[in-house]
């Protein structure tokens, strides 16, 4: 799951979440655009962009995953932001994987009517560690718990240098509701982050909520098209102690399977209604960001 500035450093990792706070590999993927898809052959974990499904492949089919996440439109001033991570995905049983990996990124910001300034590099590395606690082909439907710790030295909601810790926990939920055409998934994190910013000298503890659905629907074989709607809550302190904001994001996805081996994701969310505490506007512009795309890339070994 990416998640907004007050409960990231952890989701600038860029994993899925959720980050958020996802990838791919069950048997040898999805087959490609000339075969057929039955039940058993969807990999669920990417279908739906930033909402991710319960699968984590099997042991000895390792996954290089690139994911990319652009943010744009914050107040107040100027604000962009590209959050790279790259991680190794290693099944270790049918239930259990872990993924270790480093996340870069750069920044665009500047203060209303100001000079901007362009800052980035590498900035976190973290760990994500999945356990599948039902297996959808067996239950009435998936359910995984994902937890992703990172170590981070960039704030992801100023681009300032901090030293930054976090934990980001998700339940994962899925289920093939037409059975190798429709998916259906829901999320629901839990994510926490203290964070010392070298300039001011200043230690931010935050926390936050994120609910989010998604649906998929197979449009020929191996590529889906669906749309996914997220809440997300953002607080002050490490046990959601003071509101700071909510936002609710909207948008589309794509899943394409380019080969056996290869595929890619690509999502896109606006932020349609929210309001930060103490403010008003029918938007949260300053704890979550206006839009969202993401893009990732996955390769199984």
């Amino acid at each position: 799951m990416p998640l907004p500035r007050r409960f990231m450093p952890f989701a600038a990792c860029l994993i899925a979440t959720g980050l958020t706070p996802v990838s791919a590999a069950f048997g040898q993927g999805l087959p490609t655009a000339a075969e057929n898809l039955t039940p058993g052959d969807l990999d669920t974990e990417h279908l739906f962009g930033f909402t991710e499904g319960s699968d984590l492949g099997i042991p000895g089919e390792p996954e290089l995953e690139w994911e990319t996440t652009g943010r744009l439109g914050r107040r107040p001033g100027t604000f962009g932001a590209v959050d790279s991570g790259l991680a190794l995905k290693v099944p270790l049983s049918n239930d259990f994987r872990l993924a270790p990996g480093v996340a870069f990124n750069a920044y665009e910001v500047g203060p209303p009517g100001g000079q901007t300034r362009t800052v980035g590099g590498l900035s976190a590395g973290f760990l994500e560690t999945r356990l599948r606690l039902q297996d959808r082909r067996e239950a009435p439907f998936g359910l995984t718990l994902n937890i992703v710790s990172s170590v981070g030295r960039i704030d992801t909601g100023s681009g300032l240098r901090a030293s930054s810790y976090g934990t980001e926990a998700g339940l994962l939920a899925d289920r093939e509701l037409i059975p190798g055409k429709l998916v259906g998934a829901i999320n629901l994190g839990y994510a926490l982050a203290a964070t010392r910013l070298h300039r001011l000298d200043d230690r931010l503890l935050s926390s936050g909520l994120e609910v989010s659905g998604a649906l998929a629907y197979q449009v020929q074989p191996g590529t889906f098209l669906g749309g996914e709607l997220r809440y997300l809550r953002a607080y002050d302190g490490l046990g959601l102690d003071r509101f700071t904001g909510e936002a609710v994001f909207l948008g589309p996805t794509l899943y394409a399977s380019l080969s056996a081996q290869l595929w890619l994701s690509v999502a896109w969310s606006v932020q349609v209604a929210g309001r930060a505490a103490g403010e008003g506007g029918g938007l949260d512009l300053t704890n979550f960001d206006r839009h969202q795309a993401r893009l990732r890339i996955g390769y199984n070994f």
